[in-house]
């Protein structure tokens, strides 16, 4: 492990404190602009054509390349201790590689010992994770038991904390697995704190009899653990996790889906108007499961995480297609390595095999050559999700996840050409195998900005011990809790006489006017075309220098075959004649969700 990076003095940093990436083309969820980014003291201080800069700012020439917001991984799980062991990757080691592969900002989960409260787990995590992390990150808490006690430590999590998300296990009985009752419970809590629940979702009680089945027949290899788990299993946990969070009107993040049919659930209730969001993984977009299966033992039990990895070869490309669908919303790594020395602790029974997988710095590459390389969704549906949907669902959202004046500067300059080919011997992470060895991927992060610092400098990692900070997750975040607000209902009984009719009349007018005016409210608030603001930089009136481009730029292109009726983007060149109002536009803000109604049939 190499010596971590120290902190800067302050005294030092005034250079490296201004940059300013010019000639890229800026991609946001909602569109690509050609656009010069000014950074100052860690935000986003300009935007457009022609800026005037200070002297003595350093020059990031983005020619041929995307500038992107910093891919933001909802779920890693960092010094997690699990399983009678604790995985490889501090949040040192761990942020570090994110960093080293686009990913600007980690949220990790809290999962509390036996006996220990939610706040005391949480403090645990802070303490773990300050002095060491190298980007910014927030935290998840599962809650792993219920009782009142718990009810009161997700308030105060909620309130005091910045703790906007909880998640729920429907597996993993007897360890941390919750019952129906629990979950309507914890559910029924989310929605009065503002917060967003989250599960792990795959039938508990069936594994435990399908693993126990397999074990009483001789199978103990790493092939059971897939066995034990089958697709229909996880299916059945998402559309019954959907149900409950739909009766008790609560939002829903469904982990770590896997699996053809569980996608499949989550798209069709989103087209039934639930509020629930799906997440996949690097590597289940990135490899299927079918090495769980392979003669080499060892090596298969590198594979086993959870849900399992399919071993349907087309699986992978489905879910991919997802993403691009918006039948998914989110990709995360699910980061949680051991050891192979660690995954042996199951080498006489699977279900002692560590559960997981690598995934937190080969997360952007993998999907952009599954994704955008392959032709399956353009570099704007990239973004959204790899960073934007997930800003907008854990309301970080415009701080991070955009390019936009005002905001954090988490920045991506990426080369869609370049290639790489993944492997243990050259990555970041301290886990001594990678589930991608030998992967060539296209699309590479050439230099990765965080707060403002440049931490990759030509594919050259200088990421920095501790330089990350904790950042709130606020409860009743607008995205989420607009669209719930909006399928709230009163229980009512039938009007059976006048009087009855006239006040649900009355109630039903005075709830649409309440939403009109929130609704208002909204647009008024978006009167800046969806910029976010920040107070005006105070710059040094001499060595000045305006950003007109110095040649014409290359427009950067990826390669493979675009879907039939999809506009190719790449097409496109820069020209220095054009508009400079229409150049200095910021992005444009949607309102409209990641979501949206998905066709898809019922799994």
């Amino acid at each position: 492990m190499s010596t971590p990076v120290k902190k800067v003095p302050i005294h030092l940093q005034s250079a490296q404190n201004r940059l300013l990436i010019k000639n890229g083309k800026v991609v946001n969820d909602d569109g690509i602009i050609d656009s010069d980014v000014y950074i100052e003291d860690g935000i986003i201080r300009q935007m457009g054509r022609n800026l005037i800069i200070p002297g003595g700012t350093r020059i990031i020439d983005a020619r041929g390349k995307y500038v992107m917001p910093g891919g933001i991984d909802p779920h890693t799980h960092f010094e997690f201790e699990f399983m009678d062991t604790k995985t490889v990757d501090d949040f040192y080691q761990g942020t570090k590689a994110a960093v080293a592969g686009g990913t600007t900002m980690i949220i990790d989960f809290v999962v509390p010992r036996k006996e220990e409260s939610l706040v005391e787990a949480y403090e645990r995590y802070r303490q773990n994770a300050d002095q060491k992390v190298c980007c910014d990150y927030a935290l998840h808490v599962a809650v792993t038991s219920w009782s009142p006690k718990v009810k009161e430590d997700m308030a105060t999590l909620t309130k005091t904390c910045g703790v906007g998300s909880f998640k729920m296990f429907m597996a993993y009985r007897d360890m941390l697995m919750l019952r129906d009752p629990e979950l309507i419970e914890s559910f029924k809590a989310c929605k009065e704190l503002g917060a967003v629940a989250m599960v792990h979702a795959e039938n508990g009680d069936i594994i435990a009899e399908n693993a126990q089945k397999l074990l009483d027949a001789g199978v103990t290899g790493p092939e059971g653990h897939e066995m034990s788990r089958p697709e229909e299993v996880e299916a059945e946990a998402v559309n019954r996790a959907c149900v409950i969070a739909n009766q008790v009107n609560s939002p829903l993040y469904i982990t770590a889906i896997t699996s053809k049919v569980a996608s499949d659930v989550v798209s069709a209730k989103r087209s039934e108007g639930a509020v629930v969001f799906g997440e996949t993984l690097a590597s289940a977009v990135g490899i299927d499961g079918s090495e769980q299966y392979g003669k080499d033992v060892e090596r298969a039990r590198r594979f086993v995480t959870n849900p399992p990895l399919r071993p349907d070869p087309t699986t992978p490309a489905y879910l991919t297609e997802g993403l691009a669908q918006d039948n998914l919303q989110v990709i995360g790594s699910d980061n949680c390595t051991f050891s192979a020395e660690q995954k042996a602790l199951g080498k006489d029974d699977f279900t002692k095999i560590p559960n997981g997988v690598n995934g937190v710095e080969d997360r952007m590459s993998v999907l952009w050559e599954k994704g955008v390389h392959a032709g399956i969704m353009d570099p704007q549906r990239f973004v959204a999700v790899t960073s934007a949907n997930a800003a907008r669902i854990f309301n970080l959202y415009p701080r991070k996840g955009v390019i936009a004046v005002g905001s954090d500067a988490d920045i991506v300059v990426w080369d869609p050409n370049r290639k790489r080919t993944i492997s243990a011997e050259t990555h970041v992470q301290a886990v001594d195998f990678n589930i991608f060895e030998g992967m060539e991927v296209t699309g590479v992060p050439e230099y990765v900005i965080v707060n403002g610092r440049v931490c990759v400098d030509e594919c050259e990692l200088k990421a920095v011990h501790g330089f990350g900070r904790y950042v709130n997750t606020e409860p009743f975040g607008t995205f989420v809790y607009d669209m719930i607000n909006e399928k709230e209902k009163r229980p009512r009984g039938v009007a059976r006489t006048e009087a009855e009719a006239k006040r649900h009349a009355e109630e039903d007018a005075a709830i649409a006017k309440a939403k009109e005016a929130a609704r208002a409210a909204a647009a008024r608030a978006n009167q800046t075309n969806g910029t976010h603001e920040s107070p005006k930089p105070k710059l040094q009136p001499i060595s000045c220098m305006p950003t007109l481009p110095d040649s014409a730029v290359v427009t950067p292109s990826t390669k493979g075959p675009r879907m039939e009726g999809q506009r190719n983007l790449q097409d496109s060149t820069f020209s220095i004649s054009e508009d400079v109002e229409e150049a200095r536009r910021a992005c444009i803000r949607v309102n409209n969700p990641p979501g949206g109604r998905s066709a898809g049939g019922f799994w």
